[in-house]
Protein backbone atom coordinates (compact mmCIF):
# COMPACT_ATOMS: atom_id res chain seq x y z
CA UNK A 1 0.00 0.00 0.00
CA UNK A 2 2.91 2.25 0.96
CA UNK A 3 4.36 1.76 -2.08
CA UNK A 4 1.32 2.65 -4.20
CA UNK A 5 0.85 5.80 -2.21
CA UNK A 6 4.27 6.85 -3.44
CA UNK A 7 3.95 6.26 -6.64
CA UNK A 8 0.64 8.22 -7.25
CA UNK A 9 1.74 11.27 -4.76
CA UNK A 10 1.89 13.46 -7.30
CA UNK A 11 -2.13 12.65 -8.66
CA UNK A 12 -3.34 12.52 -5.73
CA UNK A 13 -1.67 15.80 -4.31
CA UNK A 14 -3.17 17.65 -7.93
CA UNK A 15 -6.55 15.88 -7.87
CA UNK A 16 -6.76 17.24 -3.79
CA UNK A 17 -6.21 20.52 -5.34
CA UNK A 18 -8.25 20.46 -8.03
CA UNK A 19 -11.28 18.79 -5.55
CA UNK A 20 -10.96 21.71 -3.13
CA UNK A 21 -10.90 24.75 -5.81
CA UNK A 22 -14.44 23.32 -6.70
CA UNK A 23 -15.62 23.22 -3.76
CA UNK A 24 -14.29 26.67 -3.33
CA UNK A 25 -16.53 27.61 -5.96
CA UNK A 26 -19.61 25.72 -5.00
CA UNK A 27 -19.25 27.03 -1.99
CA UNK A 28 -19.21 30.44 -3.14
CA UNK A 29 -21.73 29.96 -6.08
CA UNK A 30 -24.00 28.99 -2.73
CA UNK A 31 -23.66 32.04 -0.58
CA UNK A 32 -23.89 34.14 -3.52
CA UNK A 33 -27.45 33.00 -4.48
CA UNK A 34 -28.23 33.13 -0.65
CA UNK A 35 -27.25 36.50 -0.85
CA UNK A 36 -29.38 37.17 -4.18
CA UNK A 37 -26.30 38.17 -6.45
CA UNK A 38 -26.73 36.99 -9.85
CA UNK A 39 -23.93 34.15 -10.66
CA UNK A 40 -23.01 36.29 -13.89
CA UNK A 41 -21.72 39.07 -11.82
CA UNK A 42 -24.42 41.67 -12.93
CA UNK A 43 -27.60 42.43 -11.32
CA UNK A 44 -30.77 40.95 -12.50
CA UNK A 45 -32.40 44.80 -12.98
CA UNK A 46 -31.73 45.03 -16.77
CA UNK A 47 -31.65 41.33 -17.51
CA UNK A 48 -34.48 40.67 -20.39
CA UNK A 49 -34.38 36.94 -18.55
CA UNK A 50 -34.83 37.57 -15.11
CA UNK A 51 -38.24 36.78 -15.15
CA UNK A 52 -37.15 33.11 -16.62
CA UNK A 53 -34.34 32.82 -13.70
CA UNK A 54 -36.70 33.49 -11.16
CA UNK A 55 -39.61 31.91 -12.36
CA UNK A 56 -41.34 35.43 -11.35
CA UNK A 57 -44.09 35.66 -14.29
Amino acid sequence: MGTWLLENIATILISLILLAAVAGIVVKLIKDKKKGNASCGCGCSNCAMSAHCHGRK
